[in-house]
C-alpha cells in the first residue's frame, strides 16, 4: 500500500521545540529568583549599614517586617531599598524605621501612601528583573524588553530605544524593544548632527520630554513624528555613556509621574547598557558604597608610574560639587578641582602612608561663579596601596531639599551646663540620641561617663581638661551605650562660657556620626579583604616566576655541544599575571646526538608553570632512551593526558646527529622552525600531527632535514610572531624577512638582534632557540 492510500501521516512531537520550551521556562524561572534574591541582598545590605546588624540577622529581621506587615518578603525588601535611595523624611522612607502600620507613612493620606509605595515595589521589582537578565547573559534586547514590558507598557509607551555612545560621539543602537526590524535598522547608527534633539541630550545631559513628539523636519525614532517621545541620557561614574528613547503609538500626556518613573528605569539601563564601557575607570565595590551617601564622596586611584591622581567615581552629591567640568570621571583631579588639588594631594599621600584617615576643618578655595564649591569637614580614607576615598560638604548643595536639612538635624543636640546653678539644659533630640525619656534629667558633661562605653571616659576627660583648665573649645568621639543595649558613635563639640574671665559654664552639641562610622568601617573592611587578597597574588605570582626562571633561565649561556653551537633566550610576558609555560632544552645523549626542543603550554599562571615543569623533565628522561623523536612524541602525549590540570601543549622536538648533520625532527601542533642557509630563510614546513595533550594513542610523524656547514636553525614559540592585528601567516613571513636582514655575526649577538627585531604584540612570553652548524 502506498502513502497516499494510507493517508496523511499525524506529525509527532518535535523533540526539539520541546527542548526549547523548557529550556525556556528554566531561564525564566532562573531569572526570577536572581531577581528576587537580588533584591533581597540589596534590603539586607542596607539594614547591615542601618543598624549593625549580621547578615543574618538583617534576613530575620526582614522576615519579621514581612510577616508583622502580612506582605510578602520582596515587598519590604523593596520599600527599604527605595527608601535607602531617597531623602531621609521622604514619603515611602525605610519600612524598617516606621511602624509597621501603612497608615502611618510619613503623615501621608493612607491612599496616597499605598499608592506610592506600589509604585516603587513595581519600580524596583523592574529593576531587578533587568540586573537579574543581565547577570544571566541577556542580550540587551531581552532586557529593554523586561525594562518596557514591566514599567514602561503601563505607561502607555510603545517602544524603547538604547543607544551606545562612542568615542567620536555618534550613537550606536545597542538594544530596542518594541520596534520592528526595518526601524531597528534604520536607526542602527545616528552620526553627530548640530542641534539634533539627540545629541543635545547627549552634550547637555538633560532629559527631553516631547508630548507632541517633534516636527516632521526633525526625525527621532518612533511611529510618526506627532508621536510623543521622552529622550533620556544614560549616566554611567557621572559620564553620559548613552540615551534611551521612549516613544508613544501617539501624543500623550507626560505628567510628573510619568517623568519620575521613567527617569528611575533609565538608571538600571545606565549600568546595564554601558558596564565596562572603555575609557571609563572602574571602581568595583566603592561605587554602590559611596552612592548610598547624602554628602559628597568620591574615589581616587594614583596613577602607579607617575603618582598622579585620578578621579573613579564621584557620588550625585560630588558630581553637583564638579559640575564646571564635563565627564568629570576618569579626568587627574587637577582638572577637576584645581584650587584644591595640592591640599587633596597631601591628605591623600598622608593618608597612604599612615594607613589612617586624615581630616580637615575646611579645604580653602576661594569661591568663584560656576566655579568649585568650598569643601568643608574634609576627611581622607585610605583603602589600600594607591587608592584613597574623600568625604566632605559643601557650601552650598542645589540637591539639598528642606526633609534633608530636617533628616541631618535630627542627628544634632544642643546642650549647655550652667556651673554656677548646676543645672544644665538639653535640646529634645539630645534624649533621643541618649535612649532617654524626653521628660529625665539632662545629665551634665562631667558626669556623662556612666553613659559611655568604659574605653570612652580617658577622652571625655581630656575633653573636660582642654574647657577647664585650658579655658579652649575642643571635640572628641565617644561611642553612648543606651538603656536599650544600643551603641551610638557621639561627636561631642563643647566650647567654654567665660564670665569676666570665670568660667560660667559650657555649651556645645552632640552629634550621632554612627551611620558615617559604619560606612568608614564598612569601606576598610572591604579593601582590608581586597589588599590582603592582592598581596597573597602578588606572594604567588612571586613564587611562579622564581620557579619558572629557575627551570629557563632568561639569558643562558652559549653552549658548545657536538657539531653544534647553541645560543637560547627566554622573554618572560609584559604582564606580571601572564606568566606562562613557554619552555626550551638542549641536551647532549650518550650516544652523541643532541635533542633540541622548544615548547607552549596553553594558558598562564601556576598550573602552565607546573605543567611545563612536568613535560620537560619527563622528555629529558625519555630521550636517554635512544628512540626517535616521533616515538618521544607519542610518549610525552600520554605524559600530558596524565598531569594534572589536563593541560594541552604544542612543541617541536629533534634529535641532531653531528655524525652525518642530519636533524630527524617531529612537531606537535608547533610553528615551523625557520633555516638561514647563504643568507635566505626558509620556513621548514612541519610533519602534521596533532598537539600534546588533545588525545589518545596519538602517532607523530617524522621528518629528516640535512644541515650543512654555517647553517643556522631557529626554534621558537608564539609569543615571537602573535600579533592582536594581523594574522600568523603575516607574522611567519615578517620573521622570516627578519632573520634574512641579520648580519654576519655571533649566535649570541643574532639572537639578541632577532627579539630586538620581531616582537609580538599580545605581550606573551617568548622561548627561541638558535642552533648553528660547525
Amino acid at each position: 500500500m502506498t502513502m497516499s492510500e494510507q493517508g496523511p501521516v499525524e506529525p509527532g512531537p518535535d523533540p526539539l521545540a520541546d527542548a526549547v520550551t523548557q529550556l525556556t521556562a528554566e531561564l525564566a524561572a532562573l531569572r526570577r529568583d536572581v531577581a528576587r534574591r537580588h533584591l533581597l541582598d540589596l534590603a539586607c545590605g542596607v539594614l547591615v549599614a542601618r543598624h549593625s546588624l549580621s547578615p543574618g540577622e538583617a534576613m530575620d529581621h526582614l522576615a519579621q517586617l514581612a510577616e508583622a506587615m502580612n506582605v510578602g518578603a520582596e515587598d519590604i525588601a523593596a520599600d527599604i531599598v527605595n527608601g535607602a535611595t531617597r531623602p531621609s523624611g521622604a514619603a515611602g522612607g525605610p519600612v524598617s524605621e516606621r511602624s509597621a502600620d501603612p497608615r502611618t507613612a510619613d503623615g501621608a493620606a493612607p491612599a496616597e501612601a499605598d499608592e506610592e509605595r506600589t509604585e516603587g515595589r513595581k519600580a524596583r521589582f523592574v529593576e531587578a528583573a533587568a540586573e537579574a537578565a543581565a547577570q544571566t547573559g541577556g542580550t540587551v534586547d531581552e532586557i529593554a524588553a523586561t525594562l518596557l514590558n514591566g514599567g514602561m507598557r503601563p505607561l502607555g509607551a510603545r517602544a524603547l530605544w538604547l543607544f551606545r555612545r562612542t568615542e567620536t560621539d555618534c550613537l550606536r543602537l545597542a538594544g530596542q524593544a518594541g520596534a520592528n526590524s526595518l526601524e531597528a535598522a534604520h536607526w542602527r547608527w545616528v552620526p553627530p548632527a548640530a542641534g539634533s534633539a539627540l545629541h543635545r541630550v547627549l552634550n547637555d545631559g538633560t532629559p527631553l520630554w516631547l508630548p507632541d513628539g517633534t516636527s516632521a523636519a526633525e526625525a527621532l525614532p518612533g511611529p510618526a513624528p506627532g508621536s510623543a517621545r521622552a529622550v533620556l541620557p544614560l549616566r554611567q561614574r557621572g559620564v553620559v555613556t548613552g540615551l534611551a528613547l521612549v516613544d508613544w503609538p501617539g501624543p500623550a500626556d507626560l505628567d510628573e509621574s510619568v517623568r519620575r518613573s521613567l527617569t528611575g528605569l533609565a538608571v538600571p539601563a545606565a549600568r546595564i547598557l554601558d558596564a565596562g564601557a572603555p575609557g571609563t575607570p572602574d571602581p568595583g565595590v566603592l561605587a554602590p558604597l559611596l552612592d548610598l551617601l547624602t554628602h559628597p564622596a568620591m574615589a581616587l586611584r594614583a596613577d602607579p608610574e607617575s603618582g598622579t591622581l585620578h578621579i573613579e567615581h564621584l557620588n550625585r552629591p560630588a558630581l553637583d560639587s564638579a559640575r564646571h567640568v564635563h565627564g568629570p570621571a576618569g579626568r587627574p583631579l587637577a582638572q577637576v578641582f584645581p584650587a584644591v588639588h595640592a591640599d587633596l594631594v597631601r591628605l591623600a599621600r598622608t593618608a597612604r602612608e599612615s594607613a589612617a584617615p586624615q581630616r580637615v576643618a575646611r579645604v580653602p578655595v576661594e569661591h568663584r561663579p560656576g566655579g568649585p564649591d568650598p569643601l568643608h569637614d574634609v576627611r581622607v580614607l585610605p583603602v589600600g596601596p594607591d587608592r584613597t576615598v574623600v568625604f566632605w560638604h559643601g557650601a552650598t548643595n542645589p540637591e539639598l531639599s528642606l526633609s534633608r536639612v530636617l533628616g541631618r538635624l535630627e542627628n544634632l543636640a544642643a546642650f549647655e551646663d550652667d556651673l554656677i546653678t548646676g543645672k544644665s539644659r538639653w535640646s529634645e533630640q539630645a534624649f533621643r540620641i541618649f535612649g532617654l525619656e524626653p521628660g529625665s534629667s539632662p545629665v551634665p558633661l562631667r558626669r556623662l561617663a556612666p553613659h559611655l562605653h568604659r574605653e570612652d571616659t580617658g577622652k571625655l576627660n581630656d575633653l573636660l581638661m582642654e574647657l577647664t583648665q585650658r579655658r579652649e573649645g575642643t571635640d572628641t568621639v565617644v561611642r553612648a551605650v543606651r538603656e536599650d543595649g544600643g551603641l551610638r558613635h557621639l561627636r561631642i563639640a563643647a566650647e567654654p562660657l567665660l564670665t569676666g574671665g570665670v568660667l560660667t559654664g559650657i555649651t556645645g552639641v552632640y552629634q550621632d556620626v554612627s551611620a558615617q562610622h559604619h560606612t568608614e568601617i564598612a569601606l576598610s573592611a572591604t579593601f582590608d579583604r581586597l589588599t590582603a587578597a592582592q598581596t597573597q597574588a602578588a606572594l604567588r605570582h612571586q613564587l611562579v616566576l622564581q620557579l619558572q626562571q629557575a627551570i629557563v633561565p632568561e639569558v643562558p649561556e652559549l653552549q658548545r655541544l657536538p657539531g653544534l653551537q647553541v645560543a637560547a633566550r627566554y622573554r618572560p610576558a609584559a604582564e606580571e599575571y601572564r606568566v606562562g609555560g613557554d619552555w626550551y632544552d638542549v641536551l647532549p645523549l650518550p650516544d652523541g646526538r643532541v635533542l633540541v626542543v622548544t615548547g607552549d603550554i596553553a594558558g598562564h599562571g601556576i598550573d602552565s608553570v607546573t605543567g611545563m615543569v612536568a613535560l620537560r623533565n619527563a622528555l629529558r628522561g625519555l630521550a636517554f632512551t635512544g628512540h626517535t623523536p616521533g616515538r618521544l612524541m607519542a610518549w610525552l602525549n600520554e605524559v600530558t593526558l596524565q598531569t594534572h590540570g589536563h593541560p594541552t601543549a604544542t612543541a617541536v622536538c629533534g634529535l641532531y646527529d653531528p655524525s652525518d648533520r642530519s636533524l630527524c625532527w617531529a612537531s606537535a601542533g608547533h610553528l615551523p622552525p625557520v633555516l638561514l642557509r647563504e643568507g635566505a630563510a626558509d620556513l621548514l614546513e612541519p610533519p602534521r600531527s596533532i598537539l600534546l595533550g588533545a588525545v589518545p594513542a596519538a602517532a607523530y610523524q617524522e621528518t629528516v632535514t640535512r644541515l650543512e656547514p654555517g647553517d643556522t636553525l631557529m626554534l621558537y614559540t608564539d609569543g615571537l610572531v602573535e600579533s592582536r592585528r594581523t594574522g600568523i601567516d603575516e607574522g611567519l613571513d615578517t620573521l622570516r624577512r627578519a632573520v634574512e636582514r641579520l648580519a654576519p655575526a655571533g649566535l649570541d649577538e643574532q639572537a639578541d638582534a632577532l627579539l630586538a627585531a620581531v616582537t609580538g604584540d599580545t605581550d606573551d612570553d617568548t622561548s627561541l632557540v638558535v642552533v648553528r652548524v660547525s
